[in-house]
């Protein structure tokens, strides 16, 4: 029977005792898996040590066919740009988001297995905004609820590029925005905060209110009790809720041949 137990006392749950591929993939492992993530908001399994083939598998399995709109089904998230070749714009990893905020449909959770590792450095920090927005007072409930964020990527690109040239402005402003709630409310009433790096403005608000807004949103989003950090060990598996929790990866020596595979659990349900 699968069993899990939680990484913290507000956040994260970890998969105990399976980590044979064929065992990951039974009917009601998956289904339990399934349950700690919707609720626990992320999910380890550590020793998966999943291979390409391993890792779709679980993917499709988890949440029907993988994959984002236009992407690829499995990628990689390395700084070596021999070995990915949109390595420079993953700078951006650096910084609390969200995937997908951009699109229309936002993947419903992302996993990444880690396949090589830096001496140092180079963990995984997640934020879980349901919990953050559960913790707000009413009043701040009152205040957030309506109101309209735009996201963009350029926004995110421009905390690591702040003077970008004019080729790389382009670049970015070819990524369309994409306008949702602050506060999202799922079909099964839950809510999170829609927040993070590519939050560019708060919809007809002067730009230095909004920025304030977002920033103290995410400061509050991203205090240690709404956080997990894992510490990556060569084979683990960590999936999470795309659409609530925040991630960044932490600082490491960017010459290092670190080398994560990451698939994403296509989404069901439009940012409203």
């Amino acid at each position: 029977m699968a069993e899990t137990r939680a990484l913290s006392a507000e956040f994260g749950a970890e998969l105990v005792g399976i980590t044979d591929t064929d065992d990951l993939l039974d009917d009601t492992v998956i289904a339990a898996c399934r349950e700690a993530l919707k609720w626990r908001g992320v999910l380890l399994i550590r020793g998966a040590h999943f291979d390409d083939d391993g890792q779709l598998a679980f993917s499709r399995k988890f949440g029907g066919e993988g994959g984002t709109p236009g992407g690829k089904e499995l990628s990689t998230i390395s700084m070596d740009k021999k070995v990915n070749r949109l390595a420079e714009y993953l700078k951006g990893a650096f910084h609390w988001h969200l995937d997908d905020t951009t699109s229309e449909v936002p993947s419903r959770a992302t996993m990444l297995t880690a396949r090589r590792l830096s001496a140092e450095g180079g963990g995984t920090e997640f934020a879980n905004t349901y919990a953050a927005y559960e913790n707000l007072s009413d009043v701040e409930r009152k205040h957030y609820d309506g109101l309209r964020v735009v996201h963009s990527f350029e926004a995110a690109q421009r905390k690591v590029n702040p003077d970008p040239t004019d080729e790389e402005l382009a670049i970015w402003r070819g990524v369309p925005s994409h306008e949702s709630s602050l506060v999202w409310q799922r079909r099964d009433g839950r809510r999170s905060l829609v927040i993070g790096a590519t939050a560019d403005h708060i919809v007809g608000m002067p730009a230095d209110e909004s920025r304030a807004l977002l920033d103290e949103l995410l400061d509050w989003a991203t205090q240690p009790r709404f956080c997990y950090a894992h510490e990556w060990c060569v084979g683990d598996a960590v999936l999470w809720d795309n659409t609530a929790v925040l991630h960044r990866a932490l600082p490491y020596d960017l010459s290092s041949d670190r080398m994560l595979r990451r698939t994403h659990i296509r989404g069901l349900e439009a940012w409203a």
